[in-house]
This record gives C-alpha cells, structure tokens and sequence, in this order.
C-alpha cells in the first residue's frame, strides 16, 4: 500500500513540475525543435519549397517570433502584441533578447525563407 501511495505521489509531484517548470522550446516534425536542432539543415528540404507545398508565410512568422517570445522580447507591431502577448516581457530589442546560437540560426534561417517567398 505505501508503495503505491509513493508512485501516485511521485507521479504527481512530475505532473506538477511539468506544469509549472519553464515553457519549453517548440517541436516541430520536420525540423525538430527550436532549441536543439538546426533548421538551416532543413532549408533546402523544407523551408524554402514554394508554396504549398512548404510553409506559408504566416507559420514562418510564427516559428520565427515564438523563438523570440519564448526568451522574453517585446512585441512591438500590433501583430506580435495579439499574436503572442507582452506579459512578462523583458527586451525591447531583438538583437539584445539572449538567445544560444542555434536559436539565432533557427531565426537566420526562417528569415532567409521569408524572403525568399516574397513574405512581408
């Protein structure tokens, strides 16, 4: 009996810490997540295909500015306010918002498609 009280509560105890830990980086199928995978690797695979096939131009944005969100930057086009919101926001300059080096690359690369597709 004290053995299943010790998992149910260990289980939720991962539940709660799940929960409340830190928002974690996006995943997506094709490009893995934004945090550990290169989407450069990507590029020419999925990125940069012409529409409709590849991304449109609103999901590029979206991955995009979710990398910037997620580390705190402030939003300041009306689309970035409605979109993601400014709670908690912390930098006002993107280029000032601590991302690692493979966060900026994500954000070089999805750029580099967005204006290959002609996105605004």
């Amino acid at each position: 009996m004290m053995s299943r009280v010790i998992r149910l509560f260990g289980a939720a105890a991962v539940l709660t810490i799940a929960i409340s830990g830190p928002a974690m980086a996006d995943c997506y199928d094709i490009l893995g997540c934004s945090d550990r995978n290169l989407f450069s690797r990507h590029f020419d695979d999925y990125l940069a295909v012409p529409e409709p096939d590849g991304p449109n131009c609103q999901f590029l944005w979206e991955i995009r500015n979710r990398i910037l969100a997620e580390r705190k930057y402030c939003f300041h086009t009306a689309q970035g306010k409605a979109f993601f919101g400014n709670e908690g926001c912390r930098y006002e300059d993107a280029n000032r918002v601590p991302l690692s080096s493979i966060e900026r690359s994500n954000i070089t690369a999805i750029a580099r498609a967005e204006r290959i597709k002609g996105c605004h």
